[in-house]
């Protein structure tokens, strides 16, 4: 069983940045893609970036440009470094792990972006 912790959700300001981080219980990060997801109040859980297990990446159109996610296999971490941040960016974000039909899901992590 993988056991997936998000850390680093915040109360930040409009414009401000922010760093999340999951860590794997086990080392996965070689064949596993690791996505990051967001689910604000009242709307559905959305893909926000994914990066392969080959390094490749993908972003939500909404955070191209904003959003960097990235790997330490070493440490089994991935991180979403987040910048300009918006109010409409404001959600619990969930660290994501899926291998063809295995997929783990962290508890999540709140952002909340407000003045």
């Amino acid at each position: 069983q993988v056991q997936l912790v998000e850390s680093g959700g915040d109360l930040v300001q409009p414009g401000g940045s922010l760093r999340l981080s999951c860590a794997a219980s086990v080392n996965i990060f070689g064949i596993y893609t690791m996505g990051w997801y967001r689910q604000a109040p009242g709307k559905q859980r959305d893909l926000v970036a994914f990066i392969s297990a080959g390094g490749g990446t993908n972003y939500a159109d909404s955070v191209k440009g904003r959003f960097t996610i990235s790997r330490d296999n070493a440490k089994n971490t991935v991180d979403l470094k987040m910048n300009s941040l918006t109010s409409e960016d404001t959600a619990v974000y969930y660290c994501n792990a899926r291998l063809g039909s295995l997929v783990y899901w962290g508890k999540g992590t709140p952002v909340t972006v407000s003045s």
